[in-house]
């Protein structure tokens, strides 16, 4: 049996979003003693018990290897100012324990490579490299029917996230050759979209954090607006009349929002700054900016549909998935786009997993 591990014990803490002192509370013992334990010290089967009831978390979480520290720098956050400290370290505690999820995903089932390229080299032009990617990818440019599906294509881990805090949108980074993004669901199917978008072009434009801040924000917002709505497709198909009705009633072309489709026929000249400001109070005034008229079906994985598919064929259900990541079966559902994919039945053995992978593809 593997040993008690004090680095997972502080993993689930950060994940709760605890502090050492909260912590300590709940266990009736002292900050220094939940140190002591967290540098390696056995806590005792009674207080791992405890432990595991405390941070919600199966006591078999706690044993084993610890997934590797993931650098802040290294991690492309929208709203990173805006983030508290407490919602940065949760973020980056689930990045961390979603390593441990995809080194299983990587062991039992044969997963698209990565097919993302290095644009670090158009970083002050990100909608040429938005047209250098769609050309790379064949897009030419028509819109894209599933974001989530095309990263999944290319190799990018996409996950979900269900967390209640307004600053976190999504983000991403690599680990070693491996892109992963990880988008919020409680935003419209056009917020996700975008931010999606918005994350490929830190893959491509930032690798590896190669630049953060206001400038690699705006880089990267650039960079998603030409790719899901490329320059010719607008001028071709974009409504003649810029009307807030003739926009709603278009942007469903490009499954954008109806304020991104008004900020991008501005930015390619096609309406007035005068119009835009227009534009963007009415939309103001309408609510739109927080409920998307006309509004998309959400995007969902295709990945995890396929995986899950092939574990309910060797009667593996979600109880033995989570129990083999020391996750609950409501953590594994909010990183896999919903309850509703992984409702598998059947399955008793945890090692029960598929021992021939699947080669899974995904649809563009």
């Amino acid at each position: 049996m593997d040993d008690f591990n004090g680095e997972l014990l502080a993993l689930a803490r950060e994940r709760s979003g605890l502090t050492k002192r909260d912590l300590a509370r709940k266990m009736d013992c002292s900050e220094r003693i939940v140190g002591r334990w967290e540098r390696g010290a056995p806590p005792g089967t009674e207080n791992i018990s405890k432990l595991g009831r405390v941070l919600n978390r199966p006591t078999s979480f706690f044993f084993g290897g610890a997934p590797d520290h993931l650098p802040v720098e290294s991690v492309s956050f929208r709203a990173l100012t805006r983030m508290t400290s407490s919602d940065r370290t949760r973020a980056l505690a689930l990045a961390r324990m979603t390593l441990r999820l995809n080194a299983w995903l990587e062991e039992s089932f044969k997963l698209p490579k990565p097919e993302i390229p290095d644009l670090r080299h158009q970083q002050q032009d990100p909608e040429a490299a938005a047209m250098s990617l769609r050309a790379r990818w064949s897009l030419g440019d028509k819109p894209i029917k599933s974001m989530v599906a095309l990263l999944e294509y290319k190799g990018i881990r996409v996950f979900s996230l269900a967390e209640d805090c307004r600053e976190l949108n999504a983000y991403a980074f690599w680990y070693g050759r491996t892109p992963f993004v990880f988008l919020n669901q409680g935003k419209s199917s056009e917020a996700s979209r975008f931010d999606a978008a918005h994350e490929l072009g830190h893959l491509v434009l930032h690798q590896h954090g190669s630049a953060s801040g206001r400038t690699a924000e705006h880089e990267a917002n650039a960079f998603a607006g030409a790719f899901l709505m490329p320059r010719s497709s607008l001028v071709a198909f974009a409504p003649r009349s810029h009307s807030l009705p003739r926009l709603i009633q278009a942007k469903g072309r490009w499954n954008v929002s109806v304020a991104a489709l008004a900020y991008r026929l501005r930015e390619i000249g096609l309406i007035s700054e005068w119009n835009y400001r227009s534009l963007c109070i009415e939309i103001q005034k309408a609510g739109f900016r927080t409920s998307e008229p006309d509004s998309a079906p959400r995007e969902t994985s295709q990945v995890f549909a396929k995986v899950f598919s092939a574990l309910r064929e060797e009667k593996v259900g979600k109880r033995e998935v989570a129990a083999r990541l020391g996750w609950t079966i409501d953590e594994l559902e909010s990183v896999v786009f919903g309850p509703g994919l992984v409702a598998m039945r059947g399955g008793d053995a945890a090692s029960r997993v598929p021992t021939p992978k699947p080669s899974l593809r995904v649809l563009k």
